[in-house]
């Protein structure tokens, strides 16, 4: 069963930085690609960034680009996102998600449990 585990929130100012976290188990990793979604409060899923699976290809919503980036390693299970430039329009739960396929489709069919990003002077 595919375990995915987010680390790294917490509370951050306007134009801060953070690097989340997470840990994946129970499946192949390097045989999928991966996103991170999020949640703002009172707002639905939003995807934020993917990678392939062999980490080659990366990409990111609108919203993020230029400020977050995305990286793997498979040798550990682990993924990765740096949030920088933080605004206080970043706060949400973020989750870990994989995808179906080794290309990005932002169709994923499981993620964590979330971390808390609050972007608050």
């Amino acid at each position: 069963e595919a375990q995915l585990v987010e680390s790294g929130g917490g509370l951050v100012q306007p134009g801060g930085s953070l690097t989340l976290s997470c840990a994946a188990s129970g499946f192949t990793f390097a045989s999928f690609a991966m996103s991170w979604v999020r949640q703002a409060p009172g707002k639905g899923l939003e995807w934020v960034s993917g990678i392939s699976s062999g980490g080659a290809q990366t990409a990111y919503a609108d919203s993020v680009k230029g400020r977050f980036t995305i990286s793997r390693d498979n040798t550990k299970n682990m993924l990765y996102l740096q949030l920088s430039s933080l605004k206080t329009e970043d706060t949400a739960i973020y989750y870990c998600a994989k995808e179906k396929w080794v290309f990005i489709t932002k169709r994923t069919d499981y993620r964590g449990q979330g971390t808390q990003v609050t972007v608050s002077s």
